[in-house]
């Protein structure tokens, strides 16, 4: 059984949803398990319409609305009968979420963010079903909260994976076609929880994981993994192959198409992950298995915007000493700020973290209590693997480096934007 993921670029629009028809007949995809994201920039309008919620209720119907509509100039496209019975599950879904939002008691934003932002994989994956039905493509609709089971840590939800792989064991048919939810699980008391960021290509990760897939596929909108964002350098070459040590380490520091998280479960059972163009679904892309670490071998370049880098020193010059940096650490993990970068010397200790749950200045108030702080918003950390000191060189040039850490075989940099 193969594993195919398709993310919201590849279904933002009906061209989209018919392109996996096509996807799916030119690879030849039988026995396979199709993981689908939200449609487009779903999840970021539903994130609105969680923020008006909290915030703004005069707007909420209007960023409910939105959602609805654009999903209804899908439909139009995807179904001219307005009798196909799609049309009433796309509006009963919102009824579910009108209907939560109106008798919901809880105060916690991350608790509601996930009942309202799973909206969109599960209008994604009914509307693909019920499509590649009307085309004669056998499916079964397969609500993956019932299969990921995992902890309440909502946002980043932690996967349970022994009842998990017993619930995917008794409900997925590994023959023909199985259309699920990415980026989503349940609770044990059946609460949507979803599983942080690029939580779709971890979905099919985890399925590929307890199905024992014989390969996994993410379908994107680039010819693989390259050496480099397009969107941020000029003439990024294609990876053919890359370890999976090599991926994790990309993934790790940034690496925009992949993420740690899909590739730990991938690795312990040797699944090959292949990164492949929607586009141009024939070519090979970038395959992510055991073997040389990168090939062709070349220097990788990743960046991370909106950073923040947080300086610390100690109010009296004393040292900064293992028991003073775990009380830091406990609080970065109180405030759920993903740490990026450390470095410390004898009476100071700088991080740089990412701002994910908007924590910030709960922080900076408790660290100023101990410590004289700074901190720079808005910095970008740029990683290079495998480069040449005329590499580093040509790349700083002209720009403000705030830290820098260097390793055998990675510089980190810290740049203000």
């Amino acid at each position: 059984m193969r594993v195919y993921k398709f993310g919201g670029a590849s279904v933002k629009d009906a061209t989209g949803v018919k392109n996996v028809k096509r996807v799916l007949e030119l690879t030849g995809a039988r026995d396979v398990l199709v993981v689908v994201s939200a449609m487009g920039k779903t999840t970021r309008h539903l994130q609105e319409v969680v923020n008006h919620y909290f915030n703004d209720q005069d707007e909420l119907e209007a960023a409910i609305s939105a959602v609805y509509n654009f999903h209804q100039e899908i439909l139009s496209d995807l179904f001219p009968q307005k009798s196909h019975i799609i049309y009433e599950e796309v509006s009963n879904h919102f009824k579910d979420l009108r209907g939560f939002l109106g008798r919901n008691k809880s105060p916690k934003y991350a608790f509601v963010f996930d009942q309202v932002v799973s909206l969109g994989e599960k209008l994604s994956s009914a509307i693909l079903s019920h499509f590649l039905l009307e085309q004669n493509i056998k499916n079964t609709l397969l609500d993956s909260r019932q299969c990921i089971k995992t902890d309440s840590s909502y946002r980043e939800a932690k996967v349970n994976w022994e009842v998990t792989q017993k619930q995917i064991s008794q409900k997925v048919n590994k023959k023909g076609i199985t259309i699920s939810q990415g980026f989503i699980g349940a609770d044990d008391n059946n609460f949507t929880t979803t599983l942080g960021f690029e939580g779709s290509d971890y979905t099919a990760a985890i399925f590929a994981y307890c199905l024992n897939a014989v390969e996994v596929t993410i379908w994107k909108d680039v010819p693989g993994v390259l050496n480099a964002d397009p969107r941020h350098f000029k003439d990024p070459q294609l990876l053919h192959q890359i370890s999976y040590r090599e991926a994790i380490e990309l993934a790790f520091y940034g690496a925009s198409v992949l993420h740690p998280k899909t590739l730990q479960p991938l690795q312990r059972k040797e699944i090959p992950l292949y990164v492949k163009s929607f586009l141009n679904p024939l070519n090979k892309g970038t395959c992510v298995t055991k073997g040389a670490a990168l090939t062709p071998y070349m220097p990788c370049f990743i960046l991370k915007k909106k950073q923040v880098l947080i300086s610390m020193s100690s109010l009296d010059f004393s040292f900064i000493m293992e028991d003073s940096i775990s009380e830091v650490f406990k609080l970065l993990h109180k405030f759920r700020m993903k740490m990026e970068l450390v470095q410390n010397s004898a009476i100071s200790f700088s991080v740089c973290v990412d701002n994910t749950f908007n924590n910030l200045q709960e922080l900076i108030a408790c660290l100023k209590t101990t410590y004289e702080v700074n901190y720079n918003e808005n910095v970008i950390l740029y990683t290079l693997r495998h480069s040449k000191p005329e590499d580093l060189e040509k790349f700083t040039q002209g720009k403000t480096v705030l830290l820098k850490q260097e390793s055998r075989e990675t510089v980190q940099l810290i740049i203000k934007d």
